[in-house]
């Protein structure tokens, strides 16, 4: 048998080749949309791709099922658990096989078992390796999907915040209650593949360790100590960290198909400053993927800052409108990989770009924002010469602010720029700096022109005034 591992850093996304060496076959489980390495690893395996499992309808990236059986011609294997709301739509041109509770696929010698594991999605489904060419009668392992990760569940308030349908997160949290259960029957030795990893938005303290063990996630993880249904519901909703806006766009475009990444066109290249500044004063959203080191001391106004890290991906699917035509400023020898990170999340309107040094040197205009200590912060706070913004998530605002701080948090802040006073400057602070970075160039690309950057975030600023015993 042949297991191999996938993870995508900046969706923080596992996913997993299985494959029969006896009949050269293979499968892949929650593939993603940039099919290429699956594609490259079973050539070099000499292995044929034949399917792929998804154990639900994903809502924090688009899913690489639909490319495989166009470009491959693979069958997806996929939940018909759940009601009618949960069903994949657009899929009987595609080759397929709806699967329920029960139902055995089988790759040569390898056995998989479906199990209905509900709670983080009434559909989501999970799958246990039966290894038969080892001669094995009894399964090896289990791939949960967003059902169970390292040391954390998947969330049932999803269909709720991202989705809107309400009324779904309780009703959500006692089916993962029963789902436990069963989770709890399985044999202590079966190792545990999680589709998520720390980072991601679908829990709310995933471990970093890619795998795990039932036995030890029933003695360590926090979900499998309780008994009662009530103080479990309870535990469960609490302290859930915002979902990104595009999970909605994410949970639509998977259940009812989008375009196949090579009917997208590559974006085109903005040649001069002209075509550039005319884009942005009609209105253009325009990102600069630089670090927030580089824009804050030189960008071009109007353009919004994230720079291209591991939080990338997040941050562009929080702020980018999907409904309209996107422009980047970046490296040229980064458009590629740039333009396959948005596709991972269905943004497929990159239209132009620009090289963004190219850019910055021939701008007509260019403006800048400062950082500023926690010392000096707090003297411009103490005399009333800034009105401090606090980005941070809900859980770490409650868990300490700054007094006298407003609270919005980064991804909804285009939305309320409305509450930003403008008679004043704003100081903006994170936990580290980060955050706060990107939310100065949002102000300033909005007309908020006077803005600092709390340097070290709140991180720094507790530190410094427990040396000052404030």
């Amino acid at each position: 048998m042949l297991l191999k591992y996938f993870y995508d850093e900046k969706l923080s996304h596992a996913s997993y080749m299985v494959g029969c060496q006896a009949v050269k076959e293979a499968v892949i489980v929650d593939p993603g949309r940039n099919v290429d390495p699956y594609i490259k690893a079973a050539e070099k395996e000499g292995m044929k791709l034949v399917g792929t499992l998804e154990t639900h309808i994903h809502a924090d990236f688009v899913s690489g099922s639909r490319e495989l059986a166009k470009r491959m011609g693979v069958k997806m294997f996929l939940s018909n658990e759940g009601n009618s709301d949960w069903k994949y739509q657009n899929i009987d041109h595609l080759p397929h096989q709806l699967v329920k509770d029960g139902d055995i696929i089988k790759v040569g010698n390898i056995t998989f078992e479906v199990l209905h594991t509900p709670g983080h999605t009434p559909e989501s489904i999970s799958f246990t390796l039966t290894d038969g060419g080892a001669n094995a009668d009894m399964p090896m392992g289990i791939f949960t999907g967003d059902f169970v990760f390292v040391g954390d569940i998947g969330r049932p308030d999803l269909l709720e915040k991202a989705a809107g349908i309400q009324g779904t997160s309780i009703t959500g949290a006692s089916e993962m209650f029963e789902s436990l259960k069963r989770f709890k029957d399985l044999p202590d030795f079966m190792q545990v593949w999680p589709a998520h990893g720390a980072g991601s938005a679908c829990g709310k303290s995933l471990g970093a360790i890619p795998s795990s063990t039932v036995g030890y996630e029933k003695r360590f993880n926090w979900a499998m100590k309780h008994v009662d249904a009530d103080h479990f519901v309870k535990e469960l909703l609490e302290g859930q960290p915002e979902p990104p806006k595009y999970f909605a766009v994410m949970k639509h475009v998977n259940k009812v198909g989008t375009k196949s990444v090579n009917e997208i066109p590559s974006p085109g290249i903005i040649k001069g400053k002209e075509e550039l500044e005319n884009r942005i004063e009609g209105g253009a959203q325009v990102i600069d993927t630089r670090s927030s080191k580089e824009f804050s001391h030189s960008h071009i106004p109007g353009t919004i800052n994230i720079p291209f890290n591991k939080s990338f991906t997040n941050w562009a699917g929080w702020i980018v409108d999907y409904r309209r035509p996107l422009y980047l400023l970046t490296s040229p020898e980064n458009i590629e990989e740039i333009a396959m990170t948005l596709r991972s999340i269905g943004i497929d309107r990159l239209e132009y770009y620009m090289d963004v040094n190219k850019a910055i040197q021939s701008a007509s205009k260019l403006e800048s924002y400062k950082k500023m200590n926690p010392n000096e912060a707090k003297r411009l706070i103490e005399n009333s010469e800034v009105s401090v913004l606090d980005v941070r998530s809900q859980s770490e605002w409650d868990a300490g602010h700054i007094n006298g701080a407003n609270h919005i948090m980064l991804g909804n802040l285009l939305d309320r720029i409305d509450e930003i006073p403008l008679d004043i400057p704003i100081l903006i602070n994170c936990q580290a700096g980060g955050r706060s970075a990107i939310a100065a160039s949002i102000l300033q690309a909005k007309g908020v022109k006077n803005v600092l950057n709390l340097a070290g975030g709140y991180e720094d600023w507790q530190r410094e005034m427990k040396k000052q015993n404030v």
